[in-house]
């Protein structure tokens, strides 16, 4: 045989055995529980396209839209609370399963912290309690307080972990006297406490750095519009754009801070709101872009703040997720649909969910006004933890659609609601959502080949390749 047609078969049976060879691995989650994200034995190969009646998911990796910052939850002071009081082995084992890849850990990427207390916390607290009628312009007795003893130690053991993990940082309330009450719920920043409050966030950051948390991105206020949380406050648009424009922007320029500045962190309801503020070239200057919950509103208005500001980044920084206790079946497509595919095909960069853990009476909560329904990802009792909703409609995506993925170009056919990404190691990965009464057989088109592919009703399935 001569040297020539040798080489001439080898290519041959290189190309026709690379161009079959071609398989996805996939996990899935079934409705009725017999799957929950679960590694499949099998896998599904792509081959030349054939004709075909099924429904097909044409996936364009040409087309590019955002890259991808994370996938996770809050790091609220009660899912702390809990987990800072585990045994060493059993908080590394719960930490490790949540923040690293291998294996079958679900590699969670970002957190958000709650700048002071949450309504997810034990009490209501600041870095900065005074008496009333007492005021600390300079922000000397700035302190971290209640989050030294929890907060702080965890988030230390996930650093150790996943060094690289993004953190939001989101306060609830100033402390009381820089408001118009002196009381955690509702009220507003007093305008002469408006440089007073913008050296508490450049405290706030630079004391983190000193525990070795980085900061990467602040919200101005969790909520603005819901003045009935404990605690909470009340921001308008406009104070928003001004404490930003005049104190936040220059404090953090002064400071040489680089945290990201991220306006409104409220329902998609109001998408009027950071676009008004964007509208103002004074404060869209030091804004990264705006953040969304979905509690009201329809997770396309992302979209429409996008369109208004191409420039502005959007993200997803918090939704509930609650099933009921040792239910017989998991409707694992709403949080799916809604957040991890509704939000990224609608430009965020980010999907947390709220939150990490709680116990079984999801405690804790603050009184006056705190969440009493708010489930955790994990379910912590003692050493032992359960997983909740909010762990495996994260996992889907925390896991395979690390940091630094982008998402590409794919269509929805019928009832099979998806996204795709690119990953930094050349990866494609496609998330698919059953959201019909009966199963579906379709087919993953891809480069010229197709893969066929089942999924139950209700049911989720990430497939890799």
């Amino acid at each position: 045989m001569s040297t020539r047609l040798f080489h001439l078969i080898f290519v041959f049976v290189c190309c026709t055995h690379y161009s079959f060879a071609q398989k996805a691995e996939w996990w899935l989650t079934n409705n009725d529980r017999s799957a929950l994200f679960a590694k499949q034995a099998s896998t599904i190969s792509f081959s030349k396209i054939a004709a075909t009646d099924l429904p097909v998911i044409l996936i364009d990796d040409k087309k590019t839209f955002q890259s991808i910052d994370g996938f996770g939850y809050a790091l609220t002071g009660g899912s702390a609370q809990h987990i800072i009081k585990m045994s060493a082995p059993a908080r590394a084992n719960l930490l490790k399963e949540l923040f690293a890849t291998d294996g079958n850990n679900i590699g969670v990427s970002y957190i958000r912290l709650s700048i002071g207390a949450s309504d997810l916390n034990e009490k209501v607290f600041s870095y900065n309690d005074l008496p009333e009628g007492e005021t600390d312009l300079t922000q000397a007795k700035f302190d971290l307080g209640p989050d030294k003893v929890d907060v702080i130690p965890v988030m230390k053991e996930i650093l150790a972990i996943n060094p690289k993990i993004k953190i939001m940082g989101s306060p609830w309330s100033p402390p009381l006297w820089m408001k118009t009450s002196y009381d955690a719920r509702g009220g507003m920043l007093k305008p002469e406490y408006y440089d007073a409050y913008a050296k508490y966030f450049v405290r706030y950051i630079e004391e983190m750095k000193k525990e070795g948390i980085i900061i990467d991105a602040i919200t101005i206020q969790n909520e603005p519009l819901h003045p009935g949380n404990n605690p909470s406050l009340l921001m308008t648009a406009p104070d928003q754009a001004d404490f930003i424009k005049n104190h936040l922007g220059p404090a953090f320029e002064k400071s040489n801070i680089k945290t990201k500045i991220i306006v409104y962190d409220h329902n998609a309801d109001r998408p009027d709101y950071p676009i008004t503020i964007f509208d103002d070239p004074e404060a869209n200057k030091y804004i990264d872009g705006s953040a969304f919950h979905l509690y009201g509103g329809k997770i396309e208005a992302l979209t429409d703040v996008h369109n208004a500001h191409p420039n502005k980044n959007i993200y997803f920084s918090e939704q509930m997720v609650v099933e009921q206790p040792n239910a017989k079946t998991i409707n694992i497509i709403n949080p799916v649909r809604r957040l991890i595919i509704g939000a990224t095909r609608n430009w965020s960069k980010n999907v947390l969910e709220w939150n990490l853990a709680a116990d079984p009476e999801n405690k804790p909560y603050t009184d006056r006004g705190g969440c009493s329904m708010c489930q955790g990802a994990v379910t912590i009792d003692q050493d032992n933890y359960s997983r909740n909703l909010a762990y495996y409609s994260i996992a889907h995506a925390s896991k395979f659609v690390r940091p630094g993925a982008v998402r590409i170009a794919s269509n929805e056919p019928g009832d099979l609601s998806n996204v795709a990404f690119k990953t930094t190691d050349k990866k494609t990965v496609l998330i698919v959502a059953n959201t019909a009464k009966e199963s579906i057989t379709f087919n993953i088109q891809f480069n010229g080949k197709a893969a066929t592919a089942t999924l139950a009703k209700g049911s989720v399935g990430t497939y890799i390749w």
